[in-house]
């Protein structure tokens, strides 16, 4: 009876954490809707599949139609890991204390602001109050970083007028719908040779780092190191993946590499949809 009862309370003890590691293991990821949503799935899907092979863990990919959605999903802390604009990594960290895991160690986001290539604007300054063209409201390089640094540092203080994508936004100039837009390096790069040859760039802002992917702390901390582990490693392997979303040569993140944006008041420019 002794040996019985004594395997019956092994059998327990190693029963309970093996359970709990599969709970633990079933990740559901939230990507911010840059693209619609059959891109996403493009893009994620392979890189999904390989952290599964790395982790041993289910990653299932959950899309959201809009910013809106995703950044309402954040706040009640839908995802155990995620990816998205620094903006959203404020709100995530002040809602339910998501901490960053990776970011690029490359690339920054820049936020630019351009006019007509024959346009005879050659100073922001003449750009105060006038309507101006940008993605969504939260969109952070094209519109959020945008405008609190032309009034905090400029003192311009702009009419948005919002068009829902960065290439709305770039054909809304080329056409001189509006005469200026907001946008960022990478997706005015991406538009063709007939759009990018009508703008011009007028206005930098400083760089911040780039779109993180974070994680819930409801995930423990040996899972959050795994998934990183995972996550950083797969440059080894699959590069090209990463480059996709874009994020070229991955590194370690925490809040730290984000809280510079705190001092840019940026919640006086956020558009809240609650």
């Amino acid at each position: 009876m002794i040996k019985k009862f004594t395997l019956l309370i092994l059998s327990t003890l190693i029963l309970k954490p093996t359970v709990a590691q599969a709970e633990d293991c079933s990740i559901k990821v939230g990507v911010v809707p840059q693209y619609e949503q059959r891109k996403i799935f493009q893009i994620w899907m392979p890189i999904l599949e390989a952290l599964e092979e790395r982790t041993g863990c289910q990653f299932e990919l959950i899309g959201s139609g809009s910013l809106i959605e995703f950044e309402k999903a954040v706040k009640r802390g839908v995802y155990d890991l995620a990816y998205m604009n620094p903006y959203h990594v404020m709100i995530a960290k002040k809602a339910q204390g998501y901490e960053p895991i990776a970011r690029s160690g490359e690339k920054q986001l820049t936020g630019i602001l351009v006019v007509r290539k024959d346009s005879s604007i050659e100073d922001i300054a003449a750009l105060d109050e006038q309507e101006i063209a940008f993605p969504s409201p939260n969109s952070l390089g094209a519109s959020l970083l945008m405008r609190a640094e032309l009034a905090a540092k400029q003192d311009i203080y702009v009419n948005p007028k919002y068009v829902k994508t960065h290439s709305s936004v770039y054909l809304h100039v080329a056409k001189g719908l509006t005469i200026a837009g907001g946008g960022v390096t990478r997706t005015l790069n991406e538009q063709p040779d007939y759009i990018k040859d009508k703008l011009r760039i007028l206005y930098t802002t400083n760089p911040v780092n780039s779109h993180p992917v974070v994680m819930h702390p409801r995930t423990s901390k040996a899972m959050q190191k795994k998934v990183q582990d995972a996550w950083l490693g797969l440059v080894e392997t699959e590069a090209g993946m990463l480059e996709n979303i874009p994020m070229e040569e991955p590194v370690a993140a925490s809040y730290y590499d984000y809280s510079c944006l705190e001092e840019l008041e940026l919640e006086e420019f956020v558009w809240n949809q609650e």
